[in-house]
């Protein structure tokens, strides 16, 4: 793994107008995504968290050009494609693809399987006809799946051979970025380790960096190199993931980390634990200073500050970065909560 970057989204911002309300006037503004930068580095797994509605898939969907972005910047391999049109982003497709939450929606219930990995392909010239069906043919055995499955629609497929058709489908370019959005939440828990382990082997043997979104911190324990944690538009902590999971230091990191299952009952029983008191604010109105106050066990303790500033994602020790203004270079957050020791992905 490099550490030079091949993504680099900085200071991204992306609202939503809000339909109006019954008695008409404007319904305002979704503050999806607020001002988040980070870099993704040339063969790496970086594990996205939060809970739903943090804006992680509308993230995502900002990284892949599917929504225009309101503000901030997007370089892929150091070019600018914050802005480019359609057809200036056609031929830079092949290196940024993505892989959706439903296996089943995402897939054109017309075409077979083997179509549908091949349209890649087709659509960008590659090959010729003989050719594009060595290539699916490859892609297919890659992903665990037989020769005779091009023929099948997906309708005839399971919930986990289609996720492997998606995978295919998004890796028959060989892309330098792969986004994947929540890949496994929509399948049997039975077949999700199975997906998560050709994931995993899929990207040491092809080498692509990829940025993976999902609210289970166990997968992203299993996967990935570093996790950034986002609350409400925003992150509030990257680190590497044995930083993460032996040394948290934002409140809400803590808090999630406590929220996690661990297999030992005893161990589990014996955790101080901490449960978040209601639920995170709209983000049609969020709160002033940092986003997290209205529902953090600490705030009394930088009560003003945290009120009304909003604290900026600060590196305090060598590749960690946190927002919060409890914590800094040589200071830390009193814990709340006791890490897991350990925890497993369901099925592994």
């Amino acid at each position: 793994m490099g550490d030079a970057p091949v993504l680099e989204v900085d200071d991204l911002v992306k609202h939503f107008p809000a339909g109006r309300g019954l008695l008409g006037g404007s319904g305002g503004t979704v503050h999806a995504v607020d001002g988040v930068s980070f870099a993704l580095r040339e063969g790496e797994m970086l594990g996205l968290v939060g809970e739903s509605g943090s804006g992680k898939t509308t993230l995502a969907n900002c990284v892949v050009r599917l929504h225009e972005p309101t503000s901030g910047s997007i370089r892929l391999n150091g070019r600018d494609i914050t802005h480019l049109s359609r057809r200036e982003l056609r031929p830079l497709r092949r290196r940024l693809h993505m892989v959706f939450q439903d296996p089943y929606s995402s897939l054109n219930p017309r075409m077979t399987a083997g179509e549908i990995v091949a349209e890649p392909l087709r659509l960008h010239r590659i090959a010729g006809r003989k050719d594009r069906e060595r290539s699916v043919i490859d892609i297919f055995g890659r992903v665990g799946l037989g020769p005779e499955h091009r023929f099948r629609y997906p309708h005839e497929l399971s919930g986990g051979q289609r996720q492997r058709v998606g995978l295919a489908r998004s890796l028959i370019l060989e892309p330098t970025v792969l986004v994947a959005d929540e890949p496994v939440s929509a399948l049997d828990v039975s077949v999700q380790a199975s997906i998560l382990n050709l994931l995993r082997d899929l990207q040491r043997d092809m080498g692509f960096s990829c940025l993976f979104i999902t609210h289970d911190l166990a997968t992203v324990e299993f996967l990935c190199d570093r996790i950034a944690v986002m609350y409400l538009g925003q992150l509030v902590e990257v680190a590497s993931r044995d930083a993460v999971f032996s040394d948290p230091q934002h409140p809400y990191t803590q808090a999630l980390l406590s929220a996690a299952v661990v297999p030992d009952p005893e161990e589990q029983r014996k955790r101080r634990r901490v449960v978040l008191e209601g639920d995170p604010p709209s983000p049609l109105v969020p709160p002033s200073g940092c986003r997290f106050h209205t529902r953090c066990p600490l705030h009394d303790l930088s009560a003003p500050a945290c009120e009304e500033d909003e604290p900026p994602l600060r590196e305090v020790s060598p590749d960690h970065l946190v927002a919060c203004h409890l914590v800094g270079p040589g200071t830390r957050a009193p814990r709340i909560a006791d890490p897991p020791d350990a925890v497993t992905v369901a099925g592994g």
